[in-house]
């Protein structure tokens, strides 16, 4: 079975095999002991740290195969992005030129340099193995921190944003990047977002053109490059905008890749989650699969299981189901459909 639970120190060596693999862009899950060990660290500090309004923390979580112990995804949220500093994205806005003389009126689609979306909660280090991509798992890694903000709503904020990497080719070269950052470094796409996983994004964004960029000048390849996902993106990027999330605002700086936003009471497994008592038996016939968590802290855990649940009813777990999630008799869980 799959659970999914908070990061410890000992997930180290299996978190860095996951971040590996992670591809080009994923700058919250740098292949580098040393960072993604100062993640955990935070993490775990941010579990245990009591509060009552959502500031610098960050939570990270760890989906594992409770039978072999191997992890095979990982997914995260940062209770308020940019809160020591700026998070910059790049706002789609549309200019008007006109001359009344000419009778000329034109509208230029520009992007402007922003941190609007400062302050808002965000989804970072969504990975799963490839060979889960399309099953319940991947719903599982990405949608149960959403069950967690739900639990814990003083954590977050009224908003909720995510990058979803942008298109990039075989070579790991970006037609935005190239078209756009590398006239102000001289790095190419892979080498920028490897140095923003190992220090900061914030330091070459600051680097970035703080005037508007007229999209028309810009080559073809980019300007379709941009709002484009990568492939290996697309299923955290079907996930969430199922949840509900909208993407026609904002573009990430780097790549162009779709910055989504929703407003938390909104998202789909906040809003139709609910809590019920737990009833631990034979969960009899087949009924569809939940996303089950157990609504705790430092001891969250979630799955996926089958289930035979009408609404306004206790929930019945097996045995098996109630041992992974740490729950007993009487208990509360929340749930959503898958």
């Amino acid at each position: 079975m799959l659970v999914m639970r908070p990061a410890q120190l000992s997930d180290l060596a299996e978190v860095q095999r996951l971040a590996a693999d992670s591809p080009v862009g994923v700058t919250s899950l740098p292949d580098d002991a040393g960072r993604l060990s100062d993640k955990i660290a935070a993490s775990e500090a941010s579990f245990a740290a009591e509060v009552s309004f959502n500031g610098e923390e960050s939570y990270f979580f760890v989906l594992e195969d409770s039978a072999s112990g191997r992890l095979v995804g990982c997914s995260g949220i940062v209770a308020s992005a940019g809160y020591s500093e700026p998070f910059y994205s790049f706002r789609n806005e549309t200019f008007v030129h006109a001359s009344r003389e000419l009778k000329i009126h034109n509208k230029i689609h520009v992007l402007s340099l922003c941190h609007d979306l400062t302050g808002n909660s965000l989804l970072t280090s969504f990975y799963v193995q490839p060979e889960l991509v399309d099953t319940t798992s991947a719903e599982l890694n990405s949608r149960a921190r959403l069950l967690f903000v739900a639990s814990h709503p003083e954590r977050f904020a009224d908003a909720v944003v995510v990058e979803i990497v942008g298109y990039s080719d075989e070579h790991g070269d970006s037609p935005f990047w190239d078209a756009v950052g590398r006239n102000f470094f001289d790095l190419n796409y892979s080498e920028a977002e490897r140095l923003c996983g190992l220090k900061s994004r914030t330091f070459l964004a600051e680097l970035m053109p703080h005037y508007p960029i007229y999209v028309p000048l810009l080559p073809d390849e980019a300007q379709e490059a941009m709002g484009q996902v990568h492939p290996r993106a697309q299923v955290s990027f079907d996930i969430l905008m199922r949840e509900g999330f909208e993407t026609d605002h904002y573009i990430d700086i780097f790549d162009g890749g779709p910055t989504l936003h929703a407003r938390t009471s909104g998202i789909r497994s906040i809003a139709q989650s609910r809590v019920v008592p737990v009833r631990i038996g034979d969960p009899g016939k087949v009924g569809r699969p939940y996303l089950v968590s157990n609504g705790q802290l430092q001891d969250f855990r979630a799955i996926v299981a089958e289930l035979d649940w009408a609404p306004g009813k206790p929930v019945t777990l097996s045995a098996e189901a109630a041992e992974a999630l740490g729950v007993g008799e009487g208990a509360s869980v929340r749930l959503v459909a898958v």
